[in-house]
Parts: structure tokens; C-alpha cells; sequence
């Protein structure tokens, strides 16, 4: 059986699960720590998508008013 439940683990090593789970008798796991971002993830995951849309010279023409004259 494989199955994700996400957790946090405290500074002195205590996991805690953020859901229950019920198991038929003891079970091993792999716990992978994450580290925190200080960016959003929900920005990162956007980054290439709007990349796309926005990185094109009709996007760049229609914002150059904006721009300072160098």
C-alpha cells in the first residue's frame, strides 16, 4: 500500500500528521522534508505560464508608454 499524507515535523523530531490515518498493523515510511520558500509555490507554478503570454512584442509595444526612456 503507498499512500501520501502530508505532515509537519517539529524541531525536536516529532511528526505530526495533519490527517488521521488507520493502518492494519504497523507500517514503514519515507518521511522527504520539504523546505519552506519564501516565495508562493502557486507564483512559481504560474511563472511559465504567464511567461508565455506576457514575453511577446505585442505585450512589450503595448506597455512601452510605461516604460522610463533610457
Amino acid at each position: 500500500m503507498l499512500k501520501s499524507v502530508e505532515a509537519t515535523i517539529e524541531a525536536d523530531g516529532e511528526i505530526r500528521l495533519r490527517e488521521n490515518v488507520r493502518l492494519p498493523h504497523a507500517c514503514r515510511a519515507i518521511v522527504t522534508i520539504i523546505e519552506d520558500s519564501d516565495i508562493p509555490e502557486t507564483a512559481l507554478l504560474s511563472e511559465a505560464a504567464l511567461g508565455e503570454d506576457w514575453n511577446r512584442p505585442e505585450e512589450d509595444n503595448a506597455w512601452s508608454h510605461l516604460q522610463k526612456v533610457r
